[in-house]
């Protein structure tokens, strides 16, 4: 879940740059679908036809291991 302002006309949702599959719930709210890969960090950008937003940080976390 992604959430800002001015989001009702995003274009485009990057984690790390690359393109994902979203949502426009509403003005503020984006749901969007991380892709599969390793952890860690990575930036991820609202694409409007304003413009793209700073990088947010998104950190992948691994499942639980029993």
């Amino acid at each position: 879940t992604l959430t800002g302002s001015n989001l009702t006309e995003a274009t485009a949702v990057a984690f790390g740059g690359t393109p994902v599959a979203f949502t426009v719930v509403s003005d503020n709210h984006i749901t969007a679908t991380a892709p599969a890969g390793a952890g860690g960090a990575a930036n991820v950008t609202v694409t409007t036809p304003g413009g793209t937003s700073p990088a947010a940080v998104y950190t992948r976390v691994g499942p639980p291991v029993v």
